[in-house]
């Protein structure tokens, strides 16, 4: 079973920046898509963006594409946050795919993973 550790949140100033990373460990990390998600308080968990396991297709929700970027390494996903607003205050989740080799797409739902990590919390005053 994958266990995941999120690190890297913080309280940021609106318009300012963060970068998350996740470490994802029991599997082997390379060759598995990899997903963020977040929950704002009273809200349901909802998708942000995810990597295919080579890093070469990326997907957004609308509301950071031109703000977020995710992006991998051999060891971790990190989620690169600029242009900060009140509206991103939330818990940050990294999540895998269930099959190898996964295209990233298709990562959205909460009901296609099994268990997430701590989470990292990112609150940005305005």
């Amino acid at each position: 079973q994958v266990q995941l550790v999120e690190s890297g949140g913080g309280l940021v100033q609106a318009g300012g920046s963060l970068r998350l990373s996740c470490v994802a460990s029991g599997r082997t990390f390379s060759i598995y898509a990899m997903s963020w998600f977040r929950q704002a308080p009273g809200k349901e968990r909802e998708f942000v963006a995810s990597i295919d396991w080579s890093g070469g297709s990326r997907y957004y929700r609308d509301s950071v594409k031109g703000r977020f970027t995710i992006s991998r390494d051999s060891a971790k996903v990190y989620l690169q946050m600029n242009s900060l607003e009140p509206e991103d205050t939330a818990v940050y989740y990294c999540n895998q795919d269930r099959q190898p080799y996964g295209l990233g797409s298709g990562m959205e739902l909460l009901s296609h993973y099994d268990t997430w990590g701590q989470g990292t919390q990112v609150t940005v005053s305005s």
